[in-house]
């Protein structure tokens, strides 16, 4: 049976964990609605397994967020690198989210580092680029869409050969495209809207230090479909 490798880099706060799964299970609780019969799913806890598992077992890569930074440079994170170029030199399917999505942009030749406009909390508008209309992974979304976000770093710059497919008011680089079958999104196609109001409830002092209303944020939590269902139409290209 192929594999579904999700390579778990982070884990959620504690009370999130508790009442609702922590990254992966998040990860698994979308794409088990979808998994055709011939694919499992299985984790990797890259910060605590350095054995990175052999490409040709897998027929796909997700990586999940992570409270930790990329650009901190963290051995585990930077071992995972090399892993990485060759997945996508050997055209393996893969979708990074948030830390995923940075941690591909700066593995791919791009920077990732703190946004100069700081954090970025709560469920906002996404708009898919000339390029992400045609994309076979994002074309089908409409051409703006909400999305849950929770980040405070961002792909400052761009890989030279990756495509732009999404953006909005506070990131030039919502979602990338780096060969035929790999993505990554800033946004969390997994987290759910109570999910999404703990982040925010976790991140209120912050919010509030850089003229946020956390209150006002959380009041503004919807429902993010169109985000969400990319997981499962990641599965037609594995």
């Amino acid at each position: 049976m192929a594999c579904v490798l999700i390579v778990k880099t982070g884990d959620a706060y504690p009370e999130i964990v508790d009442q609702h799964g922590d990254f992966e299970t998040l990860f698994e609780n979308q794409l088990n609605a979808a998994l055709p019969a011939h694919l499992n799913v299985q984790v990797w806890d890259a910060r605590r397994n350095p054995t990175a598992p052999a490409l040709d077992t897998l027929a796909g890569i997700l990586i999940t967020g992570s409270h930790s930074m990329v650009s901190d440079a963290e051995p585990w994170s930077e071992a995972l690198k090399p892993w990485l170029q060759e997945a996508l030199a050997n055209d393996t399917p893969m979708l990074g989210v948030c830390y995923g999505h940075q941690l591909m942009a700066a593995a791919f030749g791009g920077v990732s580092d703190y946004h100069p406009a700081g954090r970025e909390s709560g469920t906002h508008t996404v708009r898919l680029t000339q390029a992400g209309q045609r994309d076979p992974l994002f074309s089908q979304l409409p051409e703006s869409f909400a999305a849950h976000l929770s980040h405070a770093q961002s792909v400052m710059q761009t890989p030279r050969d990756c495509t732009v497919l999404a953006h909005n008011s506070h990131d030039a680089h919502q979602a990338l495209r780096y060969g035929s079958r790999q993505w990554s999104v800033q946004f969390h196609p997994e987290f759910s809207v109570p999910v999404m109001r703990a982040y925010i409830e976790r991140q209120r002092a912050a919010l509030r230090d850089q003229g946020e209303n956390p209150e006002s944020l959380s009041a503004e939590v919807t429902e993010a479909p169109e985000a969400a269902s990319l997981l499962q139409r990641f599965l037609a290209f594995v």
